[in-house]
């Protein structure tokens, strides 16, 4: 009995082999490559997915500034600037909902628009036809892209009447006076630089170096023509603050070529800040997308800029 029971344990093969395979399979060191190879897929899936969800992150950027040529009796003035929303596919009404919700949270005096509603004529006049109620305390005032205008009169007087129902004032190549108590500001809106025909001469000769004066344009190619186009008293100078869009900040910087989205507009024009000749200017990276929906290193943006008198 006791031999036999010997050969019985002795003749388990599979005992052995099947430990050492549990072991081997389950140990510390493959269960941490487990784990690595986890984080690596996805840390791929995300910055493969980066660029598309970027867009859907809206950051206000907010300015303060100091005029002497702002009015007295105006004190303050808030300006909300919202420019290149390209309302359509992958601008839903959902973050057009969002879009407005945040402008009105703003407390805005007055709203201008820098043009590129959406991604032609027909869908920039159903973005305004579809425009939920925005409240300015004064104003809401815009200009035209390229992407708005269409290719016939007829469209642009049908897209500027859709702007006037939506309690948005068009401008095109007009300056707009706007009353503030016993002052005004002007507000100067050019014809888009590239499906138009800008008139910065007639715009200029409108108004005087003293008055405050916004020149709103959806392309800063238009930038060095205006500096150098006199007021109706022949002096330069005649703007205090410059707004743009177009550039879209490069939306995907190292891309940008491309896209070919602003490749028309001068490098130290692509985007930001700047100030020329005591003028501020701001190039927008806009709200929305175009070509591809994504961004990088170009955060989708609105713009909050409160102006004091000095």
């Amino acid at each position: 009995m006791n031999s036999y029971r010997g050969k019985h344990t002795s003749s388990m093969p599979w005992a052995t082999p099947t430990t050492g395979y549990y072991r081997s399979k389950h140990s510390p060191k493959n269960t941490r490559r487990r784990w690595l190879l986890r984080i690596l897929l996805f840390l791929l899936a995300a910055l493969l997915a980066f660029p598309f969800i970027n867009p859907l992150f809206l950051q206000t950027d907010r300015a303060s500034l100091v005029s002497g040529d702002l009015p007295y009796d105006i004190g303050r003035l808030r300006i909300v600037f919202v420019s290149d929303i390209h309302y359509g596919f992958f601008f839903s009404q959902a973050r057009l909902h969002s879009l407005v919700n945040t402008i009105n949270n703003l407390k805005p005096d007055l709203v201008l628009f820098g043009g590129d509603y959406a991604t032609d004529n027909s869908s920039a006049i159903r973005f305004f036809q579809e425009l939920p109620s925005i409240h300015a305390r004064y104003e809401m005032l815009g200009v035209v892209g390229e992407a708005d205008r269409g290719e016939t009169d007829m469209d642009l007087t049908l897209l500027t009447d859709a702007m006037r129902n939506a309690s948005v004032t068009p401008l095109v190549n007009t300056v707009r006076q706007v009353r503030i108590g016993n002052a005004s500001v002007y507000v100067a809106g050019a014809d888009d630089a590239l499906s138009g025909k800008p008139d910065l001469k007639a715009l200029a000769s409108s108004v005087s170096a003293e008055d405050y004066v916004i020149f709103l344009a959806h392309n800063p190619s238009l930038i060095p023509d205006a500096q150098n186009t006199p007021d109706r008293a022949g002096r330069l100078g005649w703007f205090d603050l410059a707004l743009f869009g177009h550039t879209h900040g490069g939306q995907i910087s190292f891309l940008s070529p491309l896209l070919d989205i602003g490749r028309d507009v001068d490098d130290r024009y692509r985007g930001g800040w700047l100030q020329e000749n005591r003028v501020d200017m701001l190039i927008s990276n806009g709200v929305g997308t175009s070509v591809i929906p994504a961004r990088i290193f170009c955060p989708a943006q609105i713009h909050v800029i409160d102006i004091a008198a000095q």
